[in-house]
């Protein structure tokens, strides 16, 4: 009987067991004795030896909108912020500034947007294509200068839409992580970093800075694009500030536009993620934390853990990368990055319309006959620094969560900038005999909706969220 009584209690666990087996999903199996060829770029081709990761990947392809207050997939970048009108005025940036859709997509985004933003050439390629390595290799000079419809038709046609893949971060026969971009190699050389010396965490960073670093094009004696660089070398590891950048552009005459208001020609400055994020002030850096670890947290899938390779902001994904080492739970977490961000934004808000107004001034000085060309000069020097200041932090794009401290130094230096250009532009005037025109904030927004339009056509004033968020600047 008590035999009975035993095989009966086992063989109601077993069926439990097997019931709970039944419904626990199943990790995909993979192909692991397929080898990858050294030269295979499908992510498609990878995925039937990592099965997880591909499934993984290809959720980047899913749109999410409304999960920050201030990035949102393919979001003008522009309207919430309007003194940005005046900024980049002459620039193509001025006419189309959005938020990009993801990386999968980026090939996809860039041959969408206005023809402007494209006028560099076959460089514009360099982030957005795993091809850029080899045809950089194959074109040579052409690479950067030809057009950028050109160059692109040198990409096999099923691959011209392919954004970041598999080879684009790791050797297909070890898996481990390597970078392949010409740009970042030279330029870890030129702060003193050995690229073949890198440890697996510092590869974890590393291999997002290939493309989340800011960039400069030189230009050759006609205006063509004639390489592609990061501006470090006044820099160093942990510490790539952004006057180390001015310098460099200063130095290298790393200069790709003009500004229509101010009439000078200017450097510019694109998404410095890694080196915002690396710079002094970083808790998280000085802690050894690497993007992989926020924007690329560990799951479960079945029985298998892996890294997802949906690359997010934690902020969409419930905040489970930020309670992997914070016990206060996801909500109060949010709420951290948000105030952060609302602190940054209201600067960054606020030196722009100080920018703005100095822009502006200049114009209005510069019209007038006999105006002192020291005080102009001045100006303008001035105005460069705030400039590059304010947009080396609009364009980086956690809206100053990657380095709060720096980011509202940055920041504070660029309104002091600001107001001591807009002075100087004053002076001028006055010193003709003639009175500054009255600016501010309503006044700039007034006189972006009725000078700018977007490619769309819309207006350029769009007061939202963002910048009713921002607006403690009077």
């Amino acid at each position: 009987m008590r035999n009975r009584i035993y095989t009966a209690v086992a063989g109601c666990f077993m069926v439990f067991f097997l019931f709970i087996a039944g419904c626990s999903q199943e990790s995909k199996p993979a192909m692991s004795s397929m080898v990858i060829a050294d030269d295979e770029k499908d992510p498609a081709v990878w995925g039937r030896k990592y099965p997880n990761q591909y499934d993984s990947y290809m959720q980047n392809e899913q749109r999410s909108t409304g999960f920050s207050k201030y990035r949102t997939a393919a979001q003008c970048r522009l309207t919430p912020w309007p003194f940005q009108f005046v900024l980049y005025d002459g620039w193509g940036f001025g006419k189309e500034y959005n938020d990009p859709n993801g990386h999968t997509e980026m090939m996809r985004d860039q041959q969408k947007i206005d023809p402007s933003r494209k006028k560099a050439g076959g460089v514009c390629l360099t982030c957005k294509t795993p091809y850029a390595p080899e045809l950089r290799e194959r074109l040579k000079i052409e690479y950067f200068q030809r057009p950028y419809e050109e160059v692109l038709k040198e990409i096999p046609e099923k691959h011209r839409q392919m954004g970041v893949i598999c080879a684009d971060c790791h050797d297909p026969a070890t898996m481990s992580l390597r970078i392949n971009r010409i740009t970042l190699i030279e330029s870890l050389k030129a702060i003193g970093k050995d690229p073949d010396k890198l440890t697996r965490q510092e590869l974890r960073s590393l291999v997002c800075a290939q493309c989340h670093v800011d960039y400069s094009i030189p230009k050759d004696s006609e205006g063509k694009s004639s390489g592609l660089l990061f501006p470090w070398k006044n820099g160093k590891w942990g510490d790539i500030k952004i006057e180390h950048v001015i310098q460099q552009i200063k130095d290298d005459n790393l200069l790709e536009w003009k500004h229509k208001i101010t009439g000078q020609k200017m450097g510019h400055l694109r998404h410095p993620e890694f080196e915002l994020y690396s710079s002094p002030g970083s808790v998280h850096w000085a802690a050894g934390v690497a993007c992989a670890d926020c924007h690329m947290p560990y799951e479960r899938v079945g029985r298998e853990k892996i890294s997802s390779h949906r690359w997010d902001s934690p902020v969409r994904r419930g905040m489970r990368a930020c309670t992997q080492c914070h016990p206060q739970g996801a909500d109060w977490l949010k709420e951290q990055v948000l105030n952060i961000q609302d602190r940054v934004n209201h600067m960054f808000t606020k030196a722009g319309y100080i920018i703005a107004q100095a822009a502006l001034m200049i114009e209005a000085a510069d019209k007038l006959p006999g105006v002192d060309q020291g005080l102009m000069k001045r100006a303008k020097e001035l105005y460069q620094e705030a400039y590059y200041r304010n947009v080396w932090i609009g364009a980086e794009n956690s809206m100053g969560f990657h380095n709060p401290p720096e980011a509202l130094r940055v920041l504070g230096d660029a309104v002091d900038y600001g107001r001591q250009a807009e002075s100087s532009a004053k002076e001028a005037i006055i010193k003709t005999g003639g009175s500054p025109p009255e600016l501010d904030t309503a006044k700039i927004d007034q006189y972006v909706a009725q000078t700018y339009k977007t490619t769309d056509g819309k207006t350029g004033f769009k007061p939202d969220i963002q910048r009713k968020a921002a607006l403690l600047v009077q």
